[in-house]
């Protein structure tokens, strides 16, 4: 049976997207997998991979168009199919749901899901609203937390439900206004891109035909039901976004958050004159920099070095002489590090290479830096300076490997790997070349604490070219690190450590920290990580030299 494809919502503020270019044509066998199109959205240009498989019969948006999101993009079926009704009912710019019969549904948003065969037309004002694909690399998602329950009032731009992703957990905004009248999904439970998420619509209609019928990809939903009850008194839809702030979530209605994004202003900042300390737009218009107070520069102890350390768990009572084990549900996030890290270590071929670095220079430079005002830059801050400066001087460092060729970036991107409770993320410090030590130390600081907080965007993960990753402050003066794909190399940093060094014929008491290059020997021979290292220990040793 023929899949409609609608144009993907591949970032949380997308509206609508491009097809930059078409990898397969009309007439090809698609494979699960495969990548379809690259697609431009408003951050960024992204593959996007098929989830089913046959051959593709029809294109709805050709290369260099421009499309709402869940416009019909395209339509995969069995050789030969017919597709005339699907075209028919599929031809409208909103997305809708095909049905066994050509007859169109009311507005829904679906790439590949499908009510099960016999299922009827949706009623009048329902929408169908499914697990959104919030990264390019989301194939699942699991609900954190629900923010609205059956039979609240929902308007447009209000959250709906929390929901973790492979990279974050993320806010997901309702597209519609009416009732949510139906929950899918349960919180803390695991469901794929596509599954049924809710349904909203007007007060008081019967979905229980919709919510048993609904399908994704083939795949009956999640069995999770709720009966449907009457809607409380309706609430004014204001802009803000109506809902309480606990754990240091940010309220701020979704204009505010666009703007505050397009100015590159830091919501946390930002002190809110709406409901309940709700940043809203005028807030975001008004805010200056030096309205920004100190409490809002400042991040957690554990959040001020690049690999913090996650939150201690806590203890479990375990009886003396007995066998105890507990068991930890694997989140989002632990998953798809274990499957990236194991491909990344068993395709690259790894290798490390090893120098001592002596610290003696830079550490006399850092204390004189930190003595300007307001500026506070940190040994790693200028690790990661020096590896900018002399990944432009070796442009193979900073190179992807592909079957057919060896992509060499001339621009430089920094992923700062940073531990988080649930694992590790790596945001990324886009241009450091051009960066200035405080600059890049002002950022760190940022990212690492929005990092603990999960407050980072798919957007600020995405793009790197290089990656550091640095122990030091565990004390840990030596590791190897696995290689952050597509990346083909990752720098380990160690401690700086005190111990007898021999300058000049005399043995004297000197600084010195371990540097460890993980490369793939795909795209980087031996002599090219070596005379890399050689660079960045001259860098380091003559901070002044990152200057010229």
């Amino acid at each position: 049976m023929a899949t409609i494809i609608t144009m993907p919502r591949l970032s949380d503020t997308m509206t609508e997207g491009t097809v930059a270019t078409w990898l397969k044509k009309v007439g090809d066998k698609i494979s699960e997998g495969d990548i379809l199109a690259e697609i431009e959205t408003d951050k960024a240009t992204m593959e996007f991979e098929s989830f089913n498989e046959g051959t593709l019969l029809h294109i709805g948006i050709p290369a260099g168009e421009t499309a709402p999101v869940d416009s019909l993009l395209a339509i995969i079926g069995n050789e030969g199919e017919d597709i005339s009704a699907l075209l028919a009912g599929g031809a409208a710019p909103a997305a809708e749901a095909p049905k066994a019969e050509a007859a169109p549904a009311a507005e829904t948003k679906t790439e590949t899901a499908a009510p099960a065969k016999g299922a009827t037309e949706l009623p009048k004002g329902v929408v169908v609203v499914t697990m959104p694909r919030l990264s390019d690399t989301m194939t699942e998602g699991t609900v954190a937390s629900w923010l609205k329950k059956v039979g609240d009032t929902v308007a447009e731009g209000d959250i709906l439900a929390e929901i973790e992703t492979d990279k974050a957990t993320m806010e997901f905004e309702s597209f519609n206004a009416g009732t949510l009248l139906y929950i899918g999904i349960q919180e803390g439970n695991t469901a794929p891109v596509d599954s049924l998420l809710a349904i909203i619509g007007p007060a008081g209609t019967d979905v229980s035909g919709i919510s048993a019928n609904y399908t994704a990809g083939g795949a009956a939903s999640a069995p999770a039901t709720e009966e449907v009850k009457a809607a409380p008194a309706a609430e004014k839809a204001t802009e803000t976004v109506a809902e309480t702030s606990n754990g240091g979530r940010i309220l701020a209605s979704p204009l505010a958050k666009k703007i505050a994004s397009d100015k590159g202003i830091q919501l946390t900042q930002v002190k809110g004159s709406g409901e309940n300390g709700r940043i809203v737009k005028s807030d975001i218009e008004n805010f200056t920099p030096a309205a920004a107070q100190a409490p809002a520069a400042t991040v957690t102890a554990a959040a001020k070095s690049p690999e913090a350390a996650p939150a201690a768990a806590p203890k479990v009572f375990v009886p003396a002489g007995e066998v105890f084990t507990e068991e930890i549900k694997n989140s989002q996030m632990r998953k798809i590090i274990a499957k990236r890290l194991a491909e990344s270590l068993f395709t690259a071929p790894h290798y490390n290479l090893v120098i001592e670095v002596s610290m003696d220079e830079a550490m006399g430079a850092r204390a004189t830096i930190n003595t300007v005002p307001d500026t506070k830059v940190s040994f790693n801050d200028m690790v990661i300076k020096a590896c900018a400066l002399a990944l432009k001087k070796h442009p193979k460092i900073n190179s992807q490997w592909k079957e057919d060729a060896i992509i060499i970036n001339h621009h430089v991107n920094i992923g700062v790997a940073v531990a988080v409770e649930d694992g590790l993320v790596v945001p990324v410090l886009k241009f450091t070349d051009a960066m200035s030590l405080s600059q890049i130390g002002a950022s760190v600081r940022d990212l690492a604490g929005r990092a603990k907080n999960k407050k980072l965007g798919p957007q600020e993960m995405e793009g790197s070219t290089f990656t550091v990753s640095n122990l030091g402050m565990f004390g840990i003066t030596e590791f190897n690190s696995i290689i952050n794909q597509p990346n083909s190399a990752i720098l380990s940093v160690g401690a700086i450590v005190e111990k007898p060094v021999v300058k000049n014929g005399q043995i004297v008491v000197g600084n010195t920290m371990m540097l460890s290059l993980a490369c793939d020997h795909r795209t980087i021979d031996g002599a090219t990580g070596a005379q890399f290292l050689q660079t960045l220990k001259q860098y380091i040793e003559s901070p002044v030299t990152m200057l010229a």
